[in-house]
């Protein structure tokens, strides 16, 4: 790319390490927020994070982390930010009035090729960008909290969102050494979601039913499925267990369709057992301790992704 200007919107945890993977990757990064001082105390927590990820040997990209800090820039307006942008990441809040607000303005200052890619979780592109001069440059890359730490991205096009956008963001998001995922039309909850929603809703019926504890129905995931999903998705793992797909739907296929049909029912998270699942989380991971939690979840998922990355060097070597 010979533009190498990228705009960061919102300087929230998403943003800081989307700020991150663009400097890594040796872009010349533009940070905007609603206020100096959260901008401000964004790079104050970029720069603890680069060191700390230098001393234990997690830095990502070539640069240092003092030269990748260099390309970190705040900015004071949001026109100061986008223009001459090869890429806009805007990452503020979930909120769809928002949303539109800041792509009104986006729209306006964006050069005609920029494209502009919003790290929404579950806002539909279409519902932000339909009314844009630049709606074709608009698509949804929505990232894994936290984006530095794992690597996927889902790339989410609106129904008049140009192909080409998608390819380019697509090479961009693997410049960073992303593993970006392209749907091809917008659905609700994109995939990601769709496939968390379904876990969350039967692991939350099994509680509230009484057949396991909170600590135990994360122990399945974490020390049963979740070891094996780490390196190869339930297809591929269905494929292996038997003799191939097929042969696994002819051994398994009726006894998937008859525990399904007993899979607990769409429920809200809310009222008595809701106070019940939290009070077990707490009991487990008290509210002070939660930084100190997420810290160790980084620490472990930056582990897992230089582990990743060997066993796929050493499947293509």
């Amino acid at each position: 790319m010979t533009r190498r200007k990228i705009a960061i919107v919102g300087s929230g945890l998403i943003g800081r390490s989307w700020a991150m993977l663009f400097a890594g990757a040796g872009y010349h990064v533009n940070l905007f927020d609603v206020t100096q001082e959260l901008v401000e105390n964004a790079i104050k927590d970029i720069e603890q994070q680069l060191h700390a990820l230098a001393a234990s040997g997690l830095l990502r990209g070539n640069l240092s982390a003092a030269e990748q800090l260099t390309l970190i820039t705040g900015t004071k307006t949001l026109k100061e930010c986008v223009e001459g942008a090869l890429y806009v990441q805007e990452c503020v809040p979930e909120n769809l009035e928002l949303k539109k607000k800041v792509y009104a303005e986006l729209d306006e200052l964006a050069d005609d090729d920029t494209i502009i890619a919003s790290s929404t979780s579950c806002i539909l592109p279409s519902l932000f960008s339909e009314n844009l001069k630049h709606r074709s440059n608009v698509l949804v890359a929505h990232p894994v909290n936290p984006p530095f730490y794992v690597p996927l991205v889902e790339l989410v096009p609106a129904p008049w969102t140009a192909p080409e956008v998608v390819v380019k963001a697509r090479k961009i998001m693997e410049e960073l050494g992303q593993k970006p995922v392209s749907l091809s039309r917008e659905i609700p909850g994109f995939a990601l979601n769709r496939i968390q929603y379904a876990i969350l809703n039967e692991c939350w019926f099994l509680a509230q039913e009484g057949i396991l504890d909170v600590a135990d129905i994360d122990a399945v995931m974490s020390h049963g499925l979740g070891p094996r999903y780490a390196f190869m998705g339930p297809l591929e793992t269905a494929h292996l267990n038997a003799e191939g797909m097929e042969n696994y739907c002819e051994r398994y296929g009726e006894t998937i369709y008859n525990v399904s049909k007993t899979l607990g029912p769409v429920t809200r998270f809310e009222g008595e057992h809701l106070q019940k699942v939290n009070q077990q989380l707490l009991d487990q991971v008290p509210l002070e301790k939660l930084q100190e939690k997420r810290a160790w979840r980084n620490n472990c998922l930056a582990s897992l992704a230089k582990l990743k990355q060997n066993i796929d060097k050493e499947q293509t070597d």
